[in-house]
C-alpha cells in the first residue's frame, strides 16, 4: 500500500460565497452536516449564510432594496418581491392568487428610480388602500428613461411570503443583484456590509493570476478568491497530490475596495466590455450561442465590438441545423427563466398548432427539481416518466396516442440531455418520431451536455440552456438561452408568438459579464471534459458495480468498496449520447468544436451506506456548494439539497438520498485525483475496510 502523507482539506467558510466575489452564485456548505442543517433551518447554518444560490437565497442587495420598497409603499403586514417588468410582476400576482388557499390581495407598484442629487429628497408616496386590480404608477422625476431603472414591486400579505417566493424560485425571473445595486446607487444607499459590492485583494489576485493575467503577487490560500476555514488533516495515499495551505492573508491584504474600484477592476482584469456596450454584448452572445460567428474569440482580452457589431461577418451555423441565426436565440435572466418561458411558449401556441385546447406536457426522465415544478404548477399539469430510458418509449407513445384522440393533446415533451443528476441521455431520434406523429413539441435542456459536446437542436423544436453554468464558468453571473430550430414544423408559429410576447429583461451589466466569461468556453469545456473523464474512470474502477462486472461477484481481495456506482454519460445510456455527440470540424472558419468533444463535466456517485457518503464528502478537497459547470470543482449532496422533503419519492426513481454530485473543474489532473483518492481512503478508514 502506498505510504500515507498528510493532506490538507481546505474549503470556503460555511455560508460564505464561492468564489468570494460580490455577485457569486454559489455558497459554501462544506460538510454533510452543514447541508442537513441548512435544510432543517438550524440557526448555526442559517445565521452563517451571507449569500446563496440566487433563486433560493435572495441576494442581500435585493433584500435591502425590498426593505426600502416596503417602507415606501407597503401597508402594515405586507412584504414584497421585486421584478424587472410589469408582465413578470403580473404573472407573480396571478400565481399567488391561483395557489393561495384563501382569497388574497396582491398589489403592484411601478417605480421609476433615477439618480438623486445630493440635495434632492426622495419623493414619498403614501400607501393607498389595498387593491388587487390596479398597478400604482409612481410619477418619474427622471429627465429621461435612459437615466432611470424601472422597478416593479409585488406587495402581498407577509404570511404568504413562502408562496410568493416559490414563484421567484421556479421562474428565475426576479431582478438580478446587479440591477438591485444600480437602484441602490441611484437612491444613494450603500449596500450592507455582508452583501457589499466590494472586491478583496484575494479575489483580485485570483483574477489577475488566473486565466486573465500574469502570476499574482498576493499570497492566496486558494484560487478563485475562496475564503478558507480551518483545515482538517487526514491520511492520504502518497500520490494524492494536494497543495498544502499557505499562510492566511493579512487584514491589510483583505481591505475592501469601493464600488467604483470594483467596476474598474472587473473591466480591467476581467476584460469586460464597458457597461455602455451591453447591446453589443447581447448580440455577440446570441451569435456565439447560434454558432455563426466566423471569427469568434477564445481570448477574454480581445475586443468584442467586432463580434457584436451589426456589420460583423457571420456564416452558416455549426450547430447542425440549416439557417440557424442570432434571431433564433433569445436571452433570459436565468436558465430556469428560459425553461419557464419555453413552457409558456408551448402553452401559448397550443391551439394554433393543434387546433385544440392546451393539454398536459410530458416530462421524460428525472429532471432538475424546478423544471418538474414548472410543468406541474402551470397549465393543465404533466405526465411524468421519471426513468427516461428506451424501455419507456412505448409508454410515451401510448400517452401521446390517448391524448391526441382527446380534446387536449400533449403540448410538449420536456427532457434534459443528459439528465441531472443521473446523467441519462434520452433517445431523441425516437422521441422525435413520436412527436411528429402526434404533433407535440420537443423541448430539450442541453445545459449539462452543452452545445460544444452535443448537437440536440436537430431533434428539438426548442433548446434551452442555463448559460450560468459552463458557458460562463466564472460563477459570477446568471443567464439563460432559448433557441428555436428553424427547420421544425412549427417554427413560424413559435417565432411569431415570441415576437409578440418576448421581453428582454436580461440586465445589461449581467450580459456584459456573461459575454466576457463565455469567450473561451470551448477551450474550458475541453479541459473539463478531459479532467472529468479521468476522475470518472478512476472512481468507477473503485466501485462495486465495476468489480461485479469484472469478477461476477464482489470478491476482489475481500475488500468492501465504499463507492457503489458512478453515473457518467460514458456508461449511462452511452449510445444515446453518442448519437448526438459533436465531432471536431476543420472547416467553418473555426466556428465549430475545435477540440475532441467529450462526455461533459458532471458525474454523480452513490455509496455503500450513509457513513461512507458522509465521510467521503467531508474529506473531499474541493469546494462544496450548489451549482455546476464552474471552472473549479464543486461538489454537493445533491438529493439532500434538491429533494430533502421528498427523499422517498426521489428514491423511487433511482435517485439515492446519499448521492454526491460533482462538477469537475479545470484544476490540474493530479490534484483532482489526489482529492478523490484521499476522500475514498478516509471513507475506507471510517468503515474499517482498509
Amino acid at each position: 500500500m502506498p505510504t500515507a502523507v498528510a493532506t490538507t482539506v481546505i474549503a470556503t467558510e460555511l455560508g460564505h460565497s464561492v468564489p468570494h466575489l460580490p455577485h457569486a452564485i454559489s455558497v459554501s456548505l462544506p460538510t454533510w452536516r452543514d447541508n442537513v442543517d441548512y435544510e432543517e433551518g438550524a440557526p448555526r447554518v442559517v445565521d452563517s449564510m451571507k449569500t446563496g444560490y440566487p433563486r433560493f437565497f435572495i441576494h442581500r442587495s435585493i433584500q435591502l432594496l425590498a426593505r426600502i420598497s416596503e417602507r415606501k409603499f407597503a401597508l402594515p403586514g405586507e412584504r414584497c418581491l421585486l421584478f424587472p417588468s410589469a408582465t413578470v410582476a403580473s404573472e407573480c400576482r396571478a400565481f399567488i392568487r391561483r395557489h393561495s388557499p384563501t382569497p388574497v390581495t396582491v398589489r403592484l407598484v411601478q417605480y421609476m428610480i433615477c439618480p438623486q442629487s445630493s440635495t434632492e429628497k426622495p419623493t414619498l408616496i403614501p400607501p393607498t388602500t389595498p387593491t388587487s386590480s390596479k398597478t400604482i404608477i409612481i410619477p418619474s422625476p427622471c429627465r429621461s428613461s435612459s437615466d432611470s431603472v424601472e422597478l416593479h414591486i409585488v406587495l402581498f400579505p407577509a404570511d404568504i411570503f413562502p408562496l410568493a417566493k416559490a414563484f421567484w424560485q421556479h421562474t428565475g425571473d426576479g431582478i438580478s443583484s446587479r440591477m438591485a445595486e444600480k437602484c441602490l446607487e441611484f437612491l444613494g444607499v450603500q449596500p450592507e456590509s455582508e452583501g457589499s459590492p466590494t472586491i478583496t485583494l484575494r479575489a483580485l489576485a485570483a483574477t489577475v493570476g488566473g486565466r486573465y493575467g500574469k502570476a499574482n503577487t498576493v499570497k492566496q490560500t486558494l484560487k478563485n478568491g475562496r475564503r478558507p476555514s480551518a483545515p482538517v488533516t487526514i491520511p492520504a495515499v502518497a500520490n494524492g497530490i494536494i497543495t498544502p495551505a499557505k499562510s492566511t492573508p493579512s487584514e491589510n491584504e483583505l481591505d475592501s475596495l469601493t464600488t467604483d474600484q470594483t467596476a474598474y477592476l472587473e473591466e480591467r482584469y476581467g476584460r469586460s466590455l464597458p457597461l455602455s456596450s451591453y447591446s453589443v454584448a447581447k448580440r455577440a452572445l446570441r451569435r456565439r450561442i447560434a454558432g455563426v460567428l466566423i471569427r469568434d474569440s477564445d481570448s477574454p482580452s480581445d475586443p468584442v465590438e467586432p463580434l457584436g457589431a451589426a456589420e460583423a461577418a457571420v456564416g452558416e451555423s455549426w450547430r447542425g441545423v440549416k439557417d440557424v441565426s442570432e434571431d433564433d436565440v433569445y436571452l433570459y435572466p436565468t436558465g430556469m427563466s428560459a425553461i419557464w418561458h419555453s413552457h409558456q411558449l408551448a402553452l401559448g401556441t397550443a391551439e394554433k398548432r393543434t387546433g385544440k385546447s392546451a393539454g398536459k406536457s410530458l416530462c421524460f426522465g428525472f429532471p432538475y427539481t424546478d423544471t418538474l415544478k414548472i410543468l406541474q404548477k402551470w397549465g393543465p399539469g404533466c405526465h411524468f416518466i421519471g426513468t427516461g430510458l428506451d424501455k419507456d418509449l412505448p409508454e410515451v407513445r401510448r400517452i401521446a396516442q390517448e391524448e391526441y384522440a382527446s380534446s387536449t393533446p400533449i403540448i410538449a415533451l420536456f427532457c434534459e440531455f443528459p439528465s441531472n443528476p443521473l446523467l441519462r441521455s434520452p433517445n431523441l431520434a425516437e422521441l422525435r418520431k413520436i412527436a411528429d406523429e402526434y404533433n407535440f413539441l420537443i423541448i430539450v435542456d442541453e445545459t449539462i451536455g452543452n452545445f460544444v459536446n452535443v448537437d440536440v437542436l436537430k431533434y428539438a423544436d426548442v433548446v434551452v440552456s442555463s448559460i450560468t453554468k459552463v458557458f460562463s464558468g466564472e460563477t459570477n453571473v446568471m443567464g439563460g438561452s432559448l433557441v428555436l430550430n428553424p427547420q421544425c414544423r412549427h417554427y413560424t408559429t413559435l417565432r411569431d408568438h415570441l415576437k409578440l410576447v418576448y421581453e428582454d429583461t436580461y440586465w445589461p451589466e449581467d450580459a456584459v459579464y456573461m459575454e466576457r466569461n463565455s469567450r473561451d468556453f470551448r477551450h474550458r469545456i475541453n479541459v473539463i471534459n478531459r479532467n472529468a473523464e479521468a476522475i470518472a474512470d478512476f472512481l468507477r474502477s473503485q466501485s462495486e458495480v465495476y468489480l461485479r462486472s469484472q469478477n461476477g461477484a464482489l470478491v476482489a481481495q475481500g475488500k468492501k468498496r465504499v463507492i457503489r456506482e458512478v453515473f457518467y454519460p460514458k456508461w449511462v445510456t452511452p449510445e444515446n449520447f453518442e448519437a448526438c455527440r459533436n465531432r471536431p470540424v476543420a472547416c467553418c472558419d473555426g466556428r465549430g468544436p475545435i477540440y475532441p468533444t467529450g462526455w461533459g463535466g458532471l458525474l454523480s456517485i452513490t455509496f455503500c451506506d450513509k457513513l461512507a457518503a458522509q465521510t467521503f464528502f467531508d474529506n473531499l478537497g474541493c469546494e462544496k456548494g450548489p451549482s455546476l459547470g464552474t471552472n473549479f470543482t464543486l461538489a454537493c449532496p445533491y438529493t439532500l439539497l434538491a429533494h430533502y422533503q421528498e427523499l422517498d419519492w426521489a428514491a423511487e426513481w433511482g435517485v439515492d438520498a446519499n448521492l454526491v454530485r460533482v462538477s469537475v473543474g479545470m484544476e490540474k489532473k493530479e490534484v483532482l485525483l489526489g482529492w478523490f483518492e484521499t476522500a475514498i481512503r478516509a471513507a475506507e478508514l471510517a468503515l474499517g475496510c482498509v
